[in-house]
């Protein structure tokens, strides 16, 4: 057993050795200049080869592809917005709202679709989500969540409630009430999807350059530390690190989220446990939790710990607190306590993003020549597959129903200047810590949902 502090993925860590790309070696033009080798950006140029061969697809990175969040998630091809779908329908109507929540279901089964078509050995395997109820609380708002999905027009078939002995019967997790299950969810590593589809846009003729800085966007050009890419389209996938563009330092809200990955376990402690049909797991608390049983049988596990640093920071020596990692610990081994004593191999962070009205976004200008999408809080994976097969149908003009999708719409207004945001999220973070702490004693707190609702601006 070994302990990996130095901020590392387990996903990364398991990588076999990855191309040496080059960096970008002066000026030059394509069709399509993609900034951002994560899913979003590498999604869109798998998509546009797919739809128009011909076009020619550059896509530029800082660092290596996977660098950011595609390499460090959870692992959750998870086909939810964070926002729900009221804040849709509120742009639009019911009808299309659910049009695109259904667009993204199908999403999951596209990876997957993908990852077979192409080969892409990920782990790719389609368990959906069991959230656990462990207090009164939280068994009542997942009654409230079941029915309020039904009454929009989902079924069963996507979303159920569990008594505690179906429950239990999926994953033996401490103290559980009750659970809801929820079908469109795969586990999946995603290193090896992100890594596994950047050698997926190479075969199609798709050019990526590492370790070049974007260092702004402009109308038809894309201007880097190396030279500027002149294209008829930009496409801008940075997610968290829009906040390092000029001029986009309050786009998007960068927020901490911090994972650990357990030594393999024994067949004796799967048996156990359960989880054995791979789905993800959480609860229902307000500072979120999440975990999987990985393909080679581990748990990867984490939850938000520190949630934002002052002028949306992002410091690598706060992915590996100690503080906030043995907050993650606490929370596995009060859900599987009998696993209490078992190595942690890799400790880990990264950063999300979170627009200020929590709604995940495409946004395309044709005059400018420009597209971006993001904002997912930290439901990306499936997300940014969505949005970049919609972005590549935008660009070749395909007459599809994604591309009338109501998440289509303007980029996000900016986040409060200093000390606004600090103060407001950090307060925030905290009174929804309060929220738990109280319903954990068995009582009610609406404090919690106020606080979730303000947050999303609802």
């Amino acid at each position: 057993m070994r302990t990996v502090l130095t901020g590392r993925s387990l996903w990364l860590d398991q990588l076999s050795p990855q191309p040496q790309r080059p960096a970008l070696n002066g000026s030059l033009e394509a069709d399509v200049v993609v900034v951002g080798g994560g899913f979003t950006g590498l999604w869109t140029a798998y998509y546009l080869k797919q739809l128009d061969p011909s076009l020619s697809v550059v896509v530029v990175e800082r660092h290596h592809v996977g660098f950011g969040a595609s390499g460090r998630n959870g692992g959750w091809v998870v086909a939810e917005f964070a926002c729900g779908l009221d804040k849709y329908a509120a742009m639009s109507s019911h009808d299309e709202a659910f049009r695109l929540v259904r667009e993204l279901h199908a999403s999951v089964d596209e990876i997957g679709r993908v990852v077979r078509a192409e080969g892409i050995e990920c782990g790719f395997h389609k368990g959906g989500t069991i959230r656990f109820a462990r207090n009164a609380a939280q068994l009542e708002r997942q009654r409230q969540e079941v029915a309020h999905e039904h009454a929009a027009g989902f079924t069963n078939d996507d979303f159920r409630l569990l008594s505690p002995d179906q429950t239990r019967s999926i994953a033996a997790a401490d103290g559980v009430l009750g659970g809801l299950f929820f079908a469109h969810t795969a586990a999946v590593d995603p290193g090896r999807l992100v890594t596994g589809l950047a050698a997926a846009c190479e075969d199609a003729g798709v050019t990526i350059v590492e370790r070049t800085t974007v260092e702004s966007v402009g109308d038809h050009v894309v201007h880097t530390d190396r030279g500027d890419l002149r294209a008829r389209h930009v496409v801008q996938g940075t997610e968290a690190y829009t906040r390092d563009l000029d001029g986009e330092r309050r786009r998007l809200l960068p927020v901490y989220s911090r994972m650990i990955a357990t030594e393999p376990l024994t067949a004796e402690q799967w048996a156990e446990i359960g989880l054995d049909d791979r789905p993800t797991f959480a609860d229902d608390r307000y500072m979120v939790i999440y975990g999987q049983r990985t393909e080679d049988g581990r748990l990867a596990f984490g939850g938000r710990g520190i949630p934002y640093l002052w002028g949306s920071g992002i410091d690598p020596e706060s992915e590996v607190r100690a503080d906030s990692h043995a907050r993650v610990d606490a929370a596995l081994f009060e859900l599987f306590p009998q696993l209490r004593g078992i190595g942690i191999t890799h400790r880990w962070g990264g950063v999300l993003a979170i627009p200020r009205d929590w709604t995940p976004f495409v946004h395309h200008d044709p005059d400018r020549g420009f597209l971006a999408a993001g904002g997912y809080v930290g439901e990306g994976v499936a997300t940014a597959n969505l949005a970049g097969r919609t972005m590549a149908e935008l660009i070749t003009d395909a007459d599809t129903q994604r591309v009338g999708l109501p998440w289509i719409k303007a980029l996000p207004r900016r986040w409060e200047p200093e000390p606004l945001r600090w103060i407001g999220v950090r307060s925030s973070y905290r009174l929804m810590a309060a929220a738990d702490r109280i319903e954990e004693r068995g009582k009610t707190s609406r404090l919690g949902i106020t606080l979730a609702n303000l947050l999303r601006g609802s």
